[in-house]
Parts: C-alpha cells; structure tokens; sequence
C-alpha cells in the first residue's frame, strides 16, 4: 500500500506577504530572498543572547 504524504499549507512570504513558492521557499522570488540575506548581513535582525559575567582579573576562585 502506498504512503500518502501531504505538505504543509504554504505560508506567506516573510518579506512581501504574498504566496511562497517552493523555488525560493519559504520566499516568493530571488528578490524577496536576497533582501532578506541582506537584512541579516546588514545587522537589522539579531538573535537575542544573554551576557556572561566577566570573571574578576585574578582569575576563578582567587580573593580580590
């Protein structure tokens, strides 16, 4: 018996909103996902991180 395999509903382009295509996906067109890759590469997205502490200048475990 064969498998049915079914995709996902095809979202929305994350740029211009309108229909992905399976090309570009999950873009719309070339254009769409060369302004997005120049988005990240300009800085205007950022992934969220948490700052560690700096460790004291004597070094782990040494009193000041």
């Amino acid at each position: 018996m064969a498998k049915v395999v079914t995709f996902p509903k095809r979202k929305p382009c994350p740029i211009c909103k309108r229909p992905s295509e399976a090309k570009h996906h999950p873009f719309c067109s070339s254009r769409c996902r060369e302004v997005d890759l120049n988005k990240w590469l300009g800085g205007h997205y950022a992934i969220p991180a948490v700052e560690a502490d700096e460790p004291s200048e004597n070094g782990p475990g040494e009193v000041e």
